[in-house]
């Protein structure tokens, strides 16, 4: 005998309605009420209230803590040996400027600020540069704008 097959029956589907908002009942205005003036006892305490001078509140160490933790640049992705020449193997001028500086490693960079290696970097410039003006001004001959120089330069020469 061949089994019977169970269907399921299928629930009738609901049609969609629409529902309609209940109607709103306009809301009654407030009417506004005056003050009334405070009692003089109410009003007299009111402004006797003795104002007590605060003690400065000190800094706490808590804020203090987090200031620094803020600063911090967390664990670093080089050890402080780490040859330059392999942390900055793209950057050739990087690597010029450690040539003239005399450092090798991260440590050795570090010493230094920002400020003092434009400092170092620059001074030959600028001895280059007052060589030449004093020798252009020798032969009475100047740089663009550099005339106050050259004939200060010549005073100085004939005055000694």
């Amino acid at each position: 005998m061949a089994k019977k097959k169970q269907t399921r029956k299928k629930a009738a589907k609901r049609k969609a309605t629409k529902k309609k908002a209940a109607a709103r009942k306009p809301v009654a205005k407030r009417k506004s009420v005056a003050k009334k003036p405070l009692k003089k006892k109410a009003a007299a305490r009111k402004f006797k209230k003795k104002k007590v001078a605060k003690k400065p509140v000190g800094k706490r160490k808590a804020a203090k803590k987090k200031a620094k933790r803020a600063a911090s640049l967390g664990r670093p992705k080089f050890t402080g040996e780490a040859a330059l020449d392999q942390v900055f193997k793209e950057d050739y001028h990087a690597r010029q400027i450690f040539t003239f500086l005399g450092v090798s490693s991260l440590k050795e960079l570090e010493k230094f600020g920002p400020e003092e290696i434009v400092d170092r970097l620059s001074a030959p410039l600028v001895q280059t540069v007052q060589q030449i003006r004093k020798r252009l001004a020798d032969h009475n001959r100047h740089l663009a704008g550099d005339l106050d120089y050259a004939v200060q330069r010549k005073q100085q020469r004939m005055g000694k």
